[in-house]
């Protein structure tokens, strides 16, 4: 018995100091509350469109919805910074052009055309359209810099065109064709972003590339959004937040404090959380929910409905899109952070091969 005991303990200590042993309740436990963080985070980006497209109704322009969520973001994602890690507010030098660039494109232009796409078009279409930046991304990296793909991009790409097509109607000419523009433009800008950021900055935290992105962008739209034209009695404004339901009127600092803290701050953190406990593929996935959200809150808030083939029209899209998530090889995009905040987190998968 001893000597069975001396050989018995190496081993064990060596798969201790190797590989901590993690129950497999626990596993589960860490991945549910994963699935919620991202589920959370989800719902209140979907959300956000109807708040915005009620704050313009009350009289903003999307410039200045924009400039509002800009600089409110900017400050907490600064405050937070300033708290946990004031390292990073000293920018190399190497990275001004880069976040300027990010800042003006990806950050600046990408909240301006998809505010006023929701001027134009449904809350769920206009995020429908914009969602289509994880289509460009891939193709993107296959195309221009020769990035290894899967072959379910192809099948991306068919579901996507055939989905968008019965989602517009394209044989009866339903959606505004300047709204689908300006969609569309969003996706681009969001696939700029990706594409550059992932490259030029890999090694820096993604709250401190909200902050200078956002900052950047607060003071490109400083000059444009016409901010001195409102006096600031504008947060006293009174705001129709009842929707299809009635009236029900608020002040506006109400939906724009919504727009920032709940809308961008407060889900940029849960995605985040969320990668902490599961999958980038799955988090990617469950991010894509938000325009099922998107297109149920502005049915039930602001009575924006649908047809039925505009409905099977999206389902297909959403089979697109997480088609293309998993398209690249080694990476995948998480939307969401970007949609809500300005930036998106490059995300390295380990939880697939690349078969």
């Amino acid at each position: 018995m001893p000597s069975m005991l001396r050989r018995s303990r190496p081993t064990s200590l060596r798969r201790s100091s190797r590989t901590p042993y993690t129950a497999p309740a626990a596993r589960a436990n860490s991945s549910l509350v994963g699935y919620l963080y991202a589920l959370l985070a989800a719902m209140l980006f979907g959300a956000n469109g109807s708040v915005i497209k009620v704050t313009m109704e009350a009289g903003l322009t999307p410039a200045q919805v924009t400039e509002f969520r800009l600089v409110g973001t900017a400050i907490i994602a600064g405050l937070v910074l300033l708290v946990i890690d004031r390292r990073a507010f000293v920018l190399p030098r190497r990275q001004w052009p880069i976040m300027l660039l990010l800042g003006v494109v990806g950050v600046a232009l990408l909240q301006a055309t998809y505010a006023a796409a929701l001027e134009i078009l449904p809350v769920g279409i206009a995020l429908l359209l914009e969602y289509t930046a994880v289509l460009m991304v891939a193709l993107v990296a296959y195309f221009i810099f020769r990035e290894p793909v899967k072959a379910r991009l192809w099948l991306a790409i068919v579901f996507v065109l055939l989905g968008l097509a019965i989602v517009a109607q394209v044989w009866a000419s339903t959606l505004d064709a300047l709204g689908v523009v300006l969609a569309l433009a969003a996706a681009v800008c969001l696939a700029v972003y990706f594409l550059v950021g992932e490259r030029q900055v890999a090694h820096t935290s993604p709250l401190a590339v909200s902050f200078w992105t956002m900052t950047f962008a607060a003071v490109f739209w400083s000059f444009v959004s016409g901010w001195w034209e409102l006096s600031p009695g504008i947060f006293a404004t009174p705001v129709d937040i009842g929707g299809a339901s009635g009236t029900l009127e608020v002040p506006m600092a109400l939906p724009l404090a919504w727009n920032i803290l709940l809308g961008s701050f407060a889900p940029f953190l849960l995605s985040l959380a969320a990668l902490r406990h599961l999958p980038a593929t799955a988090a990617g996935i469950v991010a894509s929910s938000e325009v099922v959200f998107a297109f149920a809150v502005a049915w039930l808030w602001l009575g924006e409905t649908l047809e039925l083939v505009q409905i099977v029209g999206t389902a297909v899209v959403l089979a697109g899109i997480i088609l293309a998530q998993t398209a690249r090889v080694g990476k995948v995009v998480d939307a969401d952070l970007a949609l809500g905040t300005g930036p998106i987190v490059t995300v390295r998968r380990t939880d697939e091969s690349s078969t």
